[in-house]
């Protein structure tokens, strides 16, 4: 008998996060996912009409499959990848993995040779089809969240069925001062940090790009940013766990980066020029997700959080930057993780992780569950 959470998410996906039509095209990415719902999902688009194209892969395959790449491997996969994304009008991608770290040991020079030639086809999939991207829970989650695999997979459709439609109305009001917003000043435990996001604008997320979802995000301008800012959640990147970043900017630059496994952070950010520079500036305030468990997709939109991201800025609210990573880093301000504040032009916006203008006040966890 198959779960009947699967449907619920499967409805979700094509009829709200998609939003698929009759004759639309749309490649269901499945990594490490059960079988039974991968076929409840291709039953969910073809219901309304939709082509779906199946491509199942395995973590352990992906590994040996960057492990030895070259410039001519990397180069033909990047074509026929590019291919097939052309044809596409919807994507989805669903990852699980029994093992976080399974990339941990493939060389950095060739993850950096791979994703470098790989971004054209993110590049497409991300600016050219209407995207989602999730987890898909196992009992390695289960362990980085600390909690039963049982547990794990009740808080795992919980957050993911979230009513998101109700989050979309909520975020309105934090939509519109981001884009009206100049000077941003973040301060906390070892943290003050000011740039600008004039004219970036602002992109609400309610569950149309990620699930689960819960953020809004925009910009620095590219060479606005100074200061320092300290992030207080651990961060995997690359299958490497970091812990502890701390990085130092200077007109939108980071000049210096600290923290565990220092000399691979190092070397992440100088996988291009456009790695040292910021390409997002986000505010999580999903009620369901309070903890870091090192999966950027639960961590980012995590309530009374904040992100800055080293790297690629996207195309629909971004400042130009161009790189082959997106890292996202996490700094949660609730009391318990130390507090802190967001400023939006001399207004304080939130204070120790909760939302204080009365029109933002929704995005609160007491408002949204």
């Amino acid at each position: 008998m198959t779960d009947p959470r699967y449907s619920r998410l499967a409805d979700l996906l094509v009829t709200y996060s998609m939003a698929l039509k009759k004759g639309e095209r749309v490649l269901l990415d499945m990594i490490d996912v059960p079988d039974e719902f991968v076929v409840v999902l291709m039953r969910a688009a073809r219901a309304v009409g939709a082509i779906p194209i199946v491509e199942v892969r395995h973590t352990r395959v992906n590994r040996e499959v960057v492990r030895d790449t070259d410039p001519e491997h990397a180069t033909l996969v990047r074509d026929l990848e590019m291919y097939r994304m052309k044809r596409m009008q919807a994507y989805v991608a669903i990852r699980g993995s029994a093992n976080a770290n399974e990339a941990s040991d493939v060389g950095s020079d060739r993850m950096q040779l791979y994703m470098k030639a790989l971004r054209p086809v993110l590049d497409q999939r991300v600016n050219r089809t209407r995207w989602v991207v999730l987890r898909w829970p196992t009992p390695s989650m289960a362990q980085a969240a600390n909690m039963s695999t049982e547990a794990f997979e009740d808080f795992y459709f919980r957050v993911c069925t979230l009513d998101y439609r109700r989050m979309a109305q909520a975020v309105k009001p934090l939509e519109r001062r981001m884009r009206r917003a100049d000077r941003v000043r973040i301060k906390g435990p070892g943290t003050d940090l000011e740039f600008s996001i004039r004219g970036i604008g602002a992109v609400p997320c309610s569950g149309l790009r990620n699930v689960p979802d819960g953020e809004c995000y925009s910009c620095p301008t590219l060479r606005s940013a100074n200061g320092v800012i300290q992030f207080n959640t651990p961060t995997l990147y690359g299958g490497t766990k970091f812990e502890n970043i701390r990085l130092e900017l200077k007109n939108g630059r980071i000049e210096k980066a600290a923290g565990s496994q220092e000399k691979k952070l190092n070397e992440i950010l100088d996988t291009d020029p456009g790695a040292r520079f910021i390409g997002e500036f986000s505010l999580g305030f999903n009620p369901h997700i309070l903890n870091p468990m090192c999966d950027i997709l639960f961590d980012e939109k995590i309530a009374g959080s904040l992100h800055f991201t080293p790297g690629q800025a996207y195309q629909e609210c971004g400042n130009g930057n161009k790189s082959a990573i997106h890292w996202d880093m996490v700094l949660i301000q609730r009391p318990e993780w130390g507090g802190g504040e967001v400023w939006f032009d001399g207004e304080l916006i939130r204070k120790d992780g909760r939302f204080l203008p009365q029109d933002l006040q929704g995005l609160n966890p007491g408002r949204l569950k």
